[in-house]
């Protein structure tokens, strides 16, 4: 087997973090032609297949999950080494990648992130909009934002914004044609918009009165992985939607909307960004984590 240049791993990490040529070929800046023969010279060198790829998939073979699980987390230890030699030039440099659901990067994220690349101009920072729960270590992040309820045990948490809490709306004229529910289970008797995750697992609407936890399966003719789809189809009376209180409260204020169920629709941990336990942070992730700390310093939490 001839030596390994470590380009090459960078290469086969690129497109195993993105499972994508075209989007590996953008981050290490090379044709995707190019980025296809170094990972042939590199299956040649070393004579097994780590990916199997089709014209519209990439996955890692079983070898190449093994590489992928060794050699990961050498090159995050090089490059959490090479990131702290940005302490001695005074200033956070590097990169931080989030993942993020989409309503929390659009309304929470984002605006936080233009504040602080505007206060540490020598920090980028990624944003990758993803609906699905995942593992941010083994998929290559920094860290991530989601429903404080969601995030995993062993993970440090610091609160994004406030308690989150969802209500079931719909149009005043689509209460008129179906009974206003004044139970949960009412739910079944009237046409839904229904939420479905990227796993194709679809939400069921869950609710709390007192000692009293339900959880509905809903129907309806439309369903969505869109939080935004969702609003509009309730909008457009296509039928009830459970959403975000804060992301209807102005359709709610202006009566295109109409609230049901309120009793049985608590409020929840709302959105927090969160990352692994780590004596080795990179300079820019320690910058950011300790930006949105000053933010809401009496509600930094370890989750679990």
């Amino acid at each position: 087997m001839r030596r390994i240049h470590p380009a090459d791993l960078t290469t086969f990490l690129s497109i195993a973090k993105h499972r994508n040529f075209r989007r590996a070929a953008e981050e290490l800046q090379v044709t995707p032609s190019a980025l296809s023969h170094a990972l042939r010279n590199l299956e040649e060198q070393i004579d097994i297949r780590l990916f199997n790829r089709t014209s519209r998939s990439v996955a890692l073979t079983e070898a190449g999950e093994r590489l992928h699980r060794r050699v990961q987390p050498a090159f995050r230890e090089i490059e959490e080494a090479l990131d702290e030699l940005s302490g001695f030039t005074g200033r956070p440099t590097g990169t931080v990648r989030i993942s993020a659901s989409h309503i929390a990067a659009q309304t929470l994220l984002f605006p936080l992130v233009q504040r602080f690349i505007k206060a540490h101009p020598a920090v980028n920072i990624e944003i990758v909009v993803q609906g699905n729960l995942l593992d941010i270590i083994s998929s290559g992040f920094d860290a991530g934002v989601r429903l404080g309820e969601k995030i995993a045990a062993d993970m440090i948490a610091v609160p994004l914004g406030p308690r989150q809490r969802s209500v079931v709306v719909a149009t005043p004229a689509f209460f008129k044609r179906w009974p206003k529910p004044s139970t949960p289970h009412d739910l079944r008797d009237i046409p839904c918009v229904r939420f479905r995750y990227e796993s194709g697992q679809e939400y069921k609407w869950e609710f709390e009165r007192g000692e009293a936890e339900l959880e509905i399966a809903v129907d309806g003719p439309f369903a969505t992985t869109s939080m935004d789809l969702m609003l509009q189809a309730a909008l457009d009376g296509m039928g009830a939607a459970c959403l975000y209180e804060s992301q209807v409260s102005e359709h709610v204020s202006s009566g295109r909307l109409v609230k049901a169920l309120e009793d049985w629709c608590p409020d929840y941990p709302g959105y927090h960004l969160y990352y692994p336990s780590s004596r080795q942070m990179p300079t820019a992730l320690r910058a950011f984590i300790d930006y949105v700390r000053r933010k809401d310093e009496p509600h930094q939490s370890q989750i679990g």
